[in-house]
This record gives C-alpha cells, sequence and structure tokens, in this order.
C-alpha cells in the first residue's frame, strides 16, 4: 500500500465513526491522498487536521461542520429496560464492541468502544446513549481498534464468500439435476 495512505492512516484517530462519508479511516486516508479535503474528520478534531496539514504541506482548514463536531471521546451504553436484542447495533459496530444474543440485552465493552456513534443511529428503540469516556483516546486505543476494524471487515468478507459459494454449488446441483433430467427425458 502507499506509504503516505499510511502515514495519512496513521494520523487518523481510527474511530472508523464514517463520519467523513467513508467507511473507516484507511478509506478517509485513501481519498485524502488523492485530493479530498483534510478537515472532515470530527474525531480527530483541529489537531488532527494541523497534523495532516503538516505532513502534506497544505494549509490548515476549519473542520468542516457538515461532518460533526469534535467531542471529548465518549462510550456508548446501552439501557438495560429499553434494548429488545434486536442485534442492529451489533451489525452497526465497526470494532465488534458490542455483545449479546439476539431477543436478549446486549452489552457495550467501553475497551472496544471508540465512541463512533454508529449504535446508536441503528437503535430502533433509541436505548444508546454516549457518555462520556472521562479519559483521552489513547495511540493504544486506536491500534487496536484498528486492528479490530480490520478482523471485522476479514470475517464479514469470508462469511459473505462462504455464502456465495453455497449458493453457487447449489446452483451448479441444481443444473447438473436439470440437465439429467433433460437427458433423461430425451431417452424416453
Amino acid at each position: 500500500m502507499d506509504q503516505l495512505v499510511l502515514k495519512v492512516d496513521s494520523i487518523l484517530p481510527q474511530t472508523q465513526c464514517e463520519q467523513c462519508g467513508h467507511k473507516g479511516c484507511l478509506e478517509y486516508a485513501k481519498a485524502i491522498v488523492s485530493g479530498e479535503k483534510i478537515n472532515r474528520c470530527p474525531p480527530g478534531g483541529d489537531a488532527g487536521i494541523r497534523k495532516l496539514a503538516s505532513l502534506l504541506e497544505l494549509e490548515i482548514l476549519p473542520l468542516d461542520q457538515s461532518c460533526g463536531e469534535h467531542v471529548p471521546f465518549e462510550t456508548a451504553v446501552i439501557n438495560p429496560k429499553l434494548c429488545i436484542g434486536c442485534k442492529l447495533c451489533v451489525t452497526a459496530c465497526p470494532t465488534d464492541a458490542i455483545i449479546g444474543s439476539p431477543k436478549h440485552m446486549h452489552q457495550v465493552d467501553p475497551v472496544f468502544c471508540t465512541g463512533c456513534c454508529l449504535c446508536q443511529i441503528a437503535c430502533p428503540m433509541d436505548c444508546i446513549d454516549m457518555e462520556p469516556a472521562n479519559r483521552e483516546w489513547t495511540e493504544e486505543d486506536k491500534n487496536r481498534s484498528r486492528q479490530r476494524f480490520n478482523t471485522r471487515n476479514l470475517r464479514r468478507k469470508q462469511i459473505e464468500e462462504e455464502k456465495e459459494a453455497k449458493l453457487n454449488a447449489k446452483g451448479s446441483a441444481a443444473a447438473k439435476k436439470d440437465l439429467l433430467a433433460k437427458l433423461l427425458n430425451k431417452k424416453q
């Protein structure tokens, strides 16, 4: 992968929040290297914009408010009285920070939560609140988030490939069965 993309990605906060309009920080890093503005990352805030501007030798821009506002690091908390266990939050979470089984209350592991709010947006019961984490987002958090995001995406890709292979196998079996039936009908 392009070294400049990796350097830009290393500056981005790895919250994988999609507020910039891209499916994750690496995709935004690629877009930045291709000429997209450096001011579309609310979690990175002004500090992130300054680092990107310095790296890329660009003008420092104010945060694009259409992407959201910079807020201190928060984590999601699920209200157990309202959660119906629909799993929409689990599916939306980019780092697998939400655990639970269908039709049972879910919980957020604050160690893995990036504060991206994607679970809150996905929740039909409006039972997820964002609460102050009372700590800073660290380099360790960034690295853990990147690794969990990549692992989740790889797992999902493998699941999709397995589904497609099964559908293709069923299609092949059905096609063979149809061909055999046609051959048998011709002989009769």
